[in-house]
C-alpha cells in the first residue's frame, strides 16, 4: 500500500507554493497518487459587509478569481499528471487545510513556506508552521528559491 494514495497541495499561488505543486507532481507520478490542490482563502465575510464599499475587490470577486487561478493552475499540472483536482475554501487558512485533510482521506500534504521571521512571521504567521504543528500526517515543506548569499 502507497503512503501517497492523496496528496494536499495548499496553495496561494506564490512561488514558493507553485515548487511544492511540482514536486507533487513529481511523487503522484511515482506513486499514481490523487493530487488535490486547495486554495484556502480568507474572504471578508458579513461582519466587513458595512465597510464593503471601501474594499479594493468584493468578496465575490476575491472568490472568483481566486477559483480563475487555481483552475489555470490546475490545468496545467493536469498535463504533467492526470490525476488532479482543484478546490478553493474560505476561512482561517490553517484550520481549513487540516479539515479538509481530515475529510478527504489526506495521507500527505506538500506546501510551500516563505520561510519568514522575526517581526514579518509574528506579524503575518506562518500557515505552513499551524499546519506542521497540528497535522495528524506528514507535512513536506519546500521553500521558494533561496536568494544567493550576501558575499
Amino acid at each position: 500500500m502507497s503512503a501517497f494514495r492523496h496528496i494536499l497541495v495548499p496553495t496561494d499561488f506564490g512561488e514558493s507554493s507553485a515548487r511544492a505543486l511540482d514536486l507533487a507532481l513529481e511523487i503522484a507520478a511515482k506513486f499514481d497518487s490523487k493530487v488535490t490542490v486547495l486554495h484556502a482563502g480568507w474572504v471578508p465575510t458579513q461582519y466587513f459587509a458595512a465597510y464593503s464599499e471601501v474594499l479594493a475587490m468584493p468578496a465575490s470577486e476575491i472568490a472568483k478569481e481566486a477559483r480563475k487561478e487555481l483552475d489555470e493552475a490546475v490545468k496545467a499540472a493536469q498535463k504533467r499528471h492526470a490525476r488532479v483536482e482543484g478546490e478553493v475554501v474560505t476561512g482561517d487558512a490553517p484550520e481549513r487545510i487540516l479539515d479538509f485533510a481530515k475529510e478527504h482521506g489526506v495521507d500527505t500534504i506538500v506546501m510551500g513556506t516563505h520561510g519568514r521571521r522575526g517581526i514579518p512571521r509574528v506579524l503575518l504567521g506562518s500557515v505552513a508552521e499551524k499546519v506542521v504543528r497540528l497535522s495528524p500526517v506528514p507535512v513536506l515543506t519546500v521553500r521558494a528559491a533561496a536568494a544567493p548569499p550576501a558575499a
